[in-house]
């Protein structure tokens, strides 16, 4: 549940030197995070100003009807206002590395994130998610399990509502999916269960390398809480602390605490030697998914969740939208949209669900992430690939003419390329390992474009 605001009042001061009489916040983005910051701040009595590098922020008109006496300067980031700031709250879509930033945080402000404020602000525990890959699925998981253990559940953090939104005083337990950018910027984390899923290349545009990029997201086993370790992640496997309390989980060895295991002809989820369900039952396709079942497992029995009831979640969890999602199957060809696979290692997840070579639909943004590691799964896992988006080129340098590759302007011709290509049995499969926004408001918008193209195939 959430504190009374004369004990987080106290917290606040006490982590961060923040006072509503002396400090002076700059909340830095006027997207959905620096919303809810501004609420939350404005609740607690604290003066704050607003930047945004945008002219026209697309939340600025309706939050200055709601607060028209708040400093907001936008086209830019003003100097003067990061002169004067004691603290900064930085929303996780600005980069750490701006100069004003750099300059602000040198000359002595206190940097904050909105994770920083939601701890100080609770006091049940705290669920923090993180990885390159299936951190969105098993939060939601893990989300449906509590809520069938009769849990107050908040669920959020990067997947969805914002973390200061999910602040309720009957909260009994607090789910975050956290990304890089939001640890990065955290320091106050102290999750009673924590887990990195896994390390793959990605947001190489903005760390500088994937070690880097590891280590930061090794931020959020900060604490004394329970760590989830997946054996099956070489980097990941490497965090495990001896002085911590532990768990593993792996669909590749028996050794974890929980892992796959055939008895009588049939695999189940196992927790030690106790067989929870057969992995039959799990709704979702591809071995990725039983990982992350796993995960979630795992996760929930650290902060004490009944695994009986964790397993009838997870025997009606359909998973989310845009994520190994079937659209349709039309004249014996299924099509299949995994638009939210953004980076390499979500891609490579989804080719090694599949036990026949796919169309695959890929392309976009790809981040600076090095293609070349997409290529021996391309080989191993495709029949052909439709390509998309700027950096397509790139793509098919990587592959090399190991597969026939063909170049499409929009999704909708390359949903009409795959329809000419594929034949029946086969599926053709939208993970296209790259961010969306060169030609997409995101990778929802070019999961529901895939879609309505596929579907356009009836007509």
């Amino acid at each position: 549940m959430s504190l009374d605001n004369s004990v987080v009042l106290k917290s606040l001061h006490e982590h961060f030197a923040l006072d509503p009489k002396t400090s002076k916040i700059l909340v830095v983005g006027l997207g959905h995070t620096g919303v809810s910051v501004a609420h939350y701040l404005q609740k607690l009595g604290f003066h704050f100003a607003i930047t945004d590098s945008r002219d026209k922020p697309p939340l600025k008109d309706a939050f200055f009807e709601v607060m028209p006496d708040t400093p907001i300067f936008t086209g830019g980031f003003d100097e003067s206002a990061f002169q004067v700031a004691t603290h900064l709250v930085v929303s996780p879509g600005v980069s750490l590395t701006e100069k004003s930033i750099i300059k602000a945080l040198t000359n002595g402000a206190k940097l904050v994130s909105d994770i920083d404020l939601l701890v100080c602000s609770v006091n049940a525990p705290i669920v923090a998610i993180t990885g390159s890959n299936g951190k969105s699925t098993v939060t939601t998981m893990l989300g449906e399990m509590a809520k069938i253990a009769g849990k107050h559940v908040a669920v959020g953090g990067n997947l969805g509502t914002p973390a200061l939104d999910l602040l309720d005083k009957k909260a009994d337990l607090y789910v975050l999916e956290l990304s890089s950018f939001q640890l990065e910027r955290t320091s106050a984390l102290n999750a009673a269960s924590a887990t990195v899923l896994n390390i793959s290349a990605d947001h190489l545009d903005r760390h500088d390398d994937i070690a880097s990029y590891g280590e930061i997201k090794q931020r959020v086993y900060n604490g004394d809480g329970v760590l989830v370790i997946n054996l099956d992640d070489p980097l990941v496997k490497e965090m495990q602390e001896t002085q911590r309390k532990s768990f593993t989980f792996s669909i590749k060895d028996t050794v974890a605490d929980f892992y796959i295991d055939s008895m009588q002809g049939q695999q189940y989820l196992m927790h030690n030697k106790e067989a929870l369900m057969p992995l039959t039952q799990l709704p979702l396709e591809g071995r990725h998914n039983a990982a992350n079942a796993l995960a979630a497992l795992a996760l929930g029995y650290a902060v004490g969740l009944d695994e009986t009831l964790m397993c009838n979640a997870l025997k009606v969890f359909k998973g989310l939208d845009h994520r190994m999602q079937k659209v349709a199957t039309i004249r014996g060809v299924t099509w299949v949209n995994d638009s939210k696979a953004t980076n390499i290692g979500a891609c490579v997840a989804a080719l090694d669900g599949y036990d026949t070579k796919v169309v695959l639909i890929a392309g976009g943004d790809a981040k600076g992430a090095d293609m070349n590691e997409l290529t021996p799964f391309i080989k191993e896992k495709t029949k052909s690939v439709v390509l998309i988006g700027k950096d397509a080129n790139l793509i098919a340098q990587a592959i090399n003419g190991c597969v026939p590759v063909y170049f499409a302007k929009n999704m909708e011709q390359a949903v009409q390329i795959g329809a000419e290509i594929a034949i029946e049995g086969d599926s053709v499969l939208l993970s296209p390992a790259c961010a969306s926004l060169d030609q997409y408001k995101n990778y929802q918008d070019r999961g529901k474009q895939f879609s309505k193209a596929v579907l356009r195939l009836l007509v």
